[in-house]
């Protein structure tokens, strides 16, 4: 599954990145990230969860930036138990525009948990209400 989504911030650059290069402050904003823990300063627990009707889908991940630059944030998928896990992956991109930045938001996974009709959907919305409650966070703070 690969999804990416974009919205537009009347913000500078230096606003939005605070928001988007933590996965700390993912939770304020992103409703499929329902838990934060941080391990160190690259590497977080992360709660996704999903609701549909009466049943909720969870998976815990241990998530590690790989990239961080002024204009493009990833984490990805680094379990530490010697196992083999599906691949997650989460780019942020942020681009300037005359009136301020559109963050690019782009999730990967590669794994069967979360995927298939309707759950896909669901991420979409949460995908898409995440973006807007950025926007408002940013503008506000």
């Amino acid at each position: 599954m690969k999804y990416s989504s974009s919205v537009d911030i009347q913000s500078p650059k230096e606003s939005v990145r605070p928001f988007v290069s933590s996965l700390s402050q993912y939770p304020l904003w992103m409703p499929l990230v329902h838990t934060v823990q941080e391990i160190d300063s690259e590497t977080w627990w992360v709660e996704l969860r999903a609701k549909v009707g009466p049943l909720a889908r969870s998976k815990r991940l241990r998530m590690r930036r790989t990239i961080n630059s002024s204009d493009h944030i990833r984490f990805e998928r680094q379990e530490d138990d010697g196992k083999k896990h599906s691949p997650w992956q989460l780019d942020a991109k942020i681009f300037d525009h005359p009136l301020g930045v559109t963050v690019v938001m782009e999730m990967q996974y590669g794994g069967s948990l979360w995927t298939g009709g309707i759950l896909d959907k669901v991420l979409a919305t949460q995908a898409d209400a995440g973006k807007k409650r950025l926007a408002e966070l940013v503008q506000r703070s």
